[in-house]
């Protein structure tokens, strides 16, 4: 387990509000296919060091559905694609970005993802449209890449299949929304694991702060499963944006007193797992969380 420094010890983080002042202060104002316009900034990272604290935002809380992107991004580990396949893994808020019709203008039955989603491309990644063809299992490798080869600069994971995701005039991707996060960089030095993870684009009031918490528990998986101590989180956002209509929420959380991490940690349970697909949602146990109150309403744009 990261070891976390006991709670009055760990500094307040500002990591967070910064990146939303600077995407307001700094980032540039442009229309969007979604609707309302947004506030982007290209190029922004958040660093954490894990021995004070694991990255839930405290701005507002989110005590009731921290586990949510850890259960979605399990069901990715495992190749889930469909409505029915995530939903066996609590995630069921896919459902706008699946309806009928999306999935019938790429040539997909409803409720399917498509080729070019992260299930596809974590745990069965090939270029070929035969939904018989096993792939390749990306972060079944990873973990032996890391108990191998510890030091090798190249464990990667990707979530995009270039052919299934290309678009151009009169052509559609082969997936109902393309990949937003999951470019995944391990590396170990000295014994220790740092894990870096680039998302392309970021709705950074509503969608970063699951991002951040579901890929550092990526960290505790493979810490737990190599032996390397998680002690450094990094987050890199390409186009990270604040929608015209969130402006009013992300200010309040701007101006909220900076407050310390919580720990996030494995339980009985999630310590006795032995394969990266084997973990869920269940198995991480929420501790010294102290949050600033919910902030409900926050529009999500599809």
């Amino acid at each position: 387990m990261p070891e976390y420094l006991p709670y009055s010890e760990r500094h307040p983080c500002i990591q967070y509000q910064d990146l939303l002042r600077s995407i307001i202060r700094d980032g540039e104002k442009v229309a969007t296919k979604q609707g309302p316009a947004a506030y982007s900034r290209i190029g922004v990272q958040m660093r954490f060091n894990l021995a004070h604290g694991f990255p839930i935002i405290v701005q507002r809380d989110m005590s009731k559905f921290w586990r949510s992107g850890i259960g979605e991004l399990c069901a990715f580990i495992n190749g889930a694609r469909t409505l029915s396949e995530l939903a066996q893994f609590g995630c069921k808020w896919w459902g706008p970005w699946a309806t009928e019709d999306k999935c019938r203008s790429r040539g997909l039955e409803a409720g399917d993802l498509g080729p070019g989603s992260y299930g596809h491309a974590f745990r069965h990644f090939t270029t070929s449209d035969d939904p018989n063809e096993e792939g390749f299992d990306q972060f079944g490798h990873l973990i032996r890449k890391l108990r191998d080869l510890p030091e090798d600069r190249t464990a990667l994971v990707s979530p995009w299949v270039p052919p299934f995701n290309h678009r151009e005039y009169g052509i559609k991707s082969r997936n109902t929304i393309a990949p937003c996060h999951g470019w995944i960089q391990a590396r170990v030095m000295n014994g220790n694991l740092h894990l870096h993870m680039k998302q392309r684009s970021g709705d950074t009031p509503v969608g970063v702060p699951s991002n951040m918490v579901q890929y550092a528990a990526l960290g505790l998986m493979i810490e737990h499963l190599t032996g390397y101590k998680f002690t450094e989180y990094v987050h890199y956002i390409v186009d990270a944006h604040i929608y015209e209509d969130q402006e009013e929420h992300a200010r309040e959380m701007m101006v909220r007193w900076p407050k310390r991490l919580p720990a996030v940690v494995l339980n009985e349970a999630g310590q006795a797992v032995s394969d990266i697909h084997d973990f869920r949602a269940e198995h991480f146990d929420l501790y010294d969380y102290d949050p600033h109150p919910e902030i409900s309403g926050i529009p999500v744009s599809v």
